[in-house]
């Protein structure tokens, strides 16, 4: 949540804006400096209700209570707080609030609606009491109480009515004369008939008429009515039945309030709950109220479908990062307006947040209409929108789902939705994918493990393997790659291919990155505190998000100061893809790596964008050939001379940049011989180790002996 500026306090501030604001608009028996302190601690509430987490928009129910209660009753005071509250708390509170701020306006209405509305009726039904008493009393009584009557009739400010049974108007005071502009003589040229309005709900009338017989004693509901100009105003009506001394029905008392400026408000304050502020299309609540009805509807085996389309822009924060986001609010609105044009009957589309919208098919009645859409969607966008002085190009990925209800939920088809939208970005953007349950299965098991990867991160979930890296010449240990793996609690030990990737995405990756390097840097201390010179060096993968991390060389540093590891017993590798592709922060953090006496490899030499210049200014020191090099090398009698050219080609290349170069993937002796010949100076690999607990590697170091031949060695790591 946006902290509020520094400066005059906020709440100060928004309480003497409100005072200022309603003063004079309601007969308040306060003075200004008292109407601020009562405003002061509503304003309060009201502050503390949107900044909260989650925020408490019902607050603002108690809120408007409380100003009915205080005697804030003019018809321009809520408007004025509606509008002052909805303005100012952004402004006051940064505009993280904003939907708070509408939410709790509008509850806020309600609640000063409902509270006045509570008022109202218990004046009412003190009124009808009252002509009860006038009519049960005694003759002598009788005179006084018919005048309390008169006075209370006359001068209400509700309009008020009396009729007879047979539905004719009799009397009408001035507040209801004034209410629908006819004089009382014209009034009572009127019957209750004549008041009808062709939208009055189908109920009205019976239960009219069952007053009329007596059955009940009064009726309220809210109802339209046209004045006498045609002008349409909506009121709140209760008709009361009035019996004579033997219970009978006698006369109808008709109370109406006008609630005309009150339901526009309502009216206002829902369409700003359900529409996007900046596209007007409808926003996320509508969707989901929408999408929530559909099998909400469905009968048990019914056989309705339902679809949608869920898309979101490509390239749209690129709009926004490079020329405002004012601009990229235009960009939205064209947008919101194309696919507005797209849809038809039974369609809804709706922008769900940022740059995300959805398409909404009920009854859709087969997949084919759900692609025809997003065909449509597609072509819609091609056109280039110009803006900026300058002509731009906006494309959509689209997940298009379309399923029968019976055999789905809401929140099911929008989770395939969403898995479908990342397939169609991942298979190139600018297009769209259909549904298919077998491939969202294995996305969902990816997103599963997202979802998992910080817990597990925090709770030491992950371990650290080390393969031996030998050399060539005479098969002993020279150093160790660290590799780590996922001790899952449900799923068993997960190798890397099925989590480093999504690991990368969330960002995860730099934390873990973070764990794997303490642990393969305490481990190899120990080993140099046992074996001294003879010990290995451990080299630790890490990723290119883990490059462009600020403080990477201060915290491998502090490391190693901490660990008490030789900076020269550390080996950093790196892909050959994250060297090239950029040359900023990860060239940096190489330069103070390696200052400090770090050693670089790069790891799959051979797979990325050899650029062979830039890779003669890199700070490297070992160059990893991918094991698809060697493959062809593994049988002397089967050997790829085509392989062997490559091989040597690349050894030549590293020694000419006078790198050490080491082979990955050896699983043969006469592999390993072959690498040998053709001039790589190490090789890791099966024939040497699979990767072995820390343990097992000071094991391998106390025995002294040289890798290849062990069988027990050969085992899964």
């Amino acid at each position: 949540m946006t902290e509020p500026a520094a400066g005059p306090d906020p709440l100060e501030v928004l309480a003497a804006d409100w005072a200022e604001e309603v003063e004079g608009t309601s007969y308040v028996p306060m003075a200004a400096d008292e109407l601020r302190d009562h405003l002061r601690e509503l304003a309060r509430l009201v502050v503390d209700a949107v900044r909260a987490d989650p925020p408490r928009p019902e607050v603002g129910a108690e809120v408007g209570r409380r100003l009915v209660v205080a005697h804030f009753t003019g018809p321009s005071t809520v408007d004025r707080t509606v509008v002052l509250l909805g303005e100012r708390l952004p402004a006051l509170y940064g505009p993280g609030v904003q939907a708070a701020a509408h939410a709790l306006t509008g509850a806020l209405a309600a609640g000063y609606a409902a509270a006045l509305r509570d008022r109202t009726l218990d004046e009412q039904e003190a009124i009808r009491r009252a002509v009860l008493v006038a009519r049960q009393h005694t003759e002598q009584a009788l005179h006084a109480s018919e005048a309390r009557f008169r006075a209370m009739f006359h001068e209400a400010a509700i309009g008020m009515g009396l009729g007879d049974m047979q539905g004719r108007i009799l009397e009408v005071n001035p507040a209801m004369t004034h209410m629908f502009g006819h004089s009382a003589e014209e009034f009572t040229r009127l019957t209750v008939g004549d008041l009808t309005h062709p939208d009055d709900a189908p109920s009205v009338w019976p239960l009219y008429e069952r007053l009329l017989r007596g059955e009940l004693d009064n009726v309220r509901l809210e109802k339209r009515f046209f004045r006498r100009n045609g002008e349409e105003i909506v009121g709140h009506l209760t008709l009361s039945l009035v019996r004579d001394d033997q219970g009978q029905p006698a006369y109808q008392l008709a109370m109406l309030e006008d609630v005309t400026e009150r339901h526009r408000l309502q009216e206002h304050l829902e369409y700003q709950a359900y529409h996007d502020p900046l596209t007007t299309l409808a926003n996320r609540a509508r969707f989901t109220e929408r999408l929530e009805r559909v099998f909400a509807e469905a009968a048990p085996g019914s056989t309705r479908r339902v679809g949608v389309c869920f898309l979101d822009l490509d390239g749209f924060k690129t709009i926004n990062d490079s020329l405002g986001h004012d601009v990229g609010d235009l960009m939205l609105q064209e947008v919101a307006h194309r696919l507005d044009a797209c849809v038809g009957e039974g369609e809804l589309v709706a922008r769900t947040g940022g740059d995300e919208f959805v398409v909404l098919v009920e009854d859709s009645r087969g997949v084919e209409r759900l692609v025809a859409l997003a065909d449509r969607v597609l072509a819609a966008l091609a056109p280039p929108v110009r803006l900026a002085g300058q002509e731009l190009s906006v494309t959509a990925s689209i997940g298009v789902v379309e399923q029968p209800v019976a055999e789905t939920t809401a929140s099911e088809l929008m989770r395939a939705a969403d898995i479908t939208l990342y397939t169609a970005k991942a298979e190139g953007r600018g297009r769209w994918a259909v549904h298919d349950p077998d491939r969202d299965e294995a996305e969902t098991a990816r997103f599963t493990l997202s979802a998992a990867l910080p817990s597990a991160v925090a709770h030491g979930e992950f371990f650290v393997l080390y393969q031996p890296l030998v050399s060539l010449a005479d098969h002993r240990i020279r150093g160790v790659e660290a590799l780590v793996r996922w001790q899952h609690p449900r799923l068993g030990v997960l190798s890397p291919s099925l989590f480093i990737g999504p690991a990368e995405e969330t960002g995860v990756i730099v934390p873990l990155g973070r764990a794997v390097l303490e642990t393969a840097c305490r481990d190899a201390r120990d080993w140099h505190a046992e074996f001294g010179a003879a010990a290995p060096f451990v080299s630790v993968n890490v990723a290119p998000r883990q490059l462009h991390e600020p403080g990477l060389v201060a915290e491998v540093a502090a490391l190693l100061d901490r660990t008490g590891l030789p900076p020269a017993r550390l080996q950093v590798e790196l892909t050959e893809r994250a060297l090239t592709t950029d040359e900023g922060a990860p060239l940096k953090a190489l330069d103070g790596l390696r200052a400090m006496g770090v050693r670089i490899a790069v790891d799959d030499f051979g797979t990325g964008y050899s650029n062979l210049s830039y890779l003669r200014r890199l700070p490297v020191d070992v160059i990893k050939l991918d094991g698809s090099f060697g493959e062809g090398l593994r049988e002397e009698e089967l050997s790829d001379e085509v392989d062997e050219r490559i091989v040597g080609t690349l050894v030549a290349l590293g020694h000419a940049l006078d790198l050490t170069v080491t082979a990955e993937g050896v699983e043969t002796a006469s592999q390993a011989a072959r690498l040998r010949a053709l001039g790589c100076d190490e090789g890791q690999g099966w024939l040497f180790a699979p990767a072995l607990p820390a343990e097992e590697v000071a094991t391998l170091l106390r025995r002294g002996l040289p890798l290849g031949d062990d069988p027990r060695l050969r085992r899964s790591g």
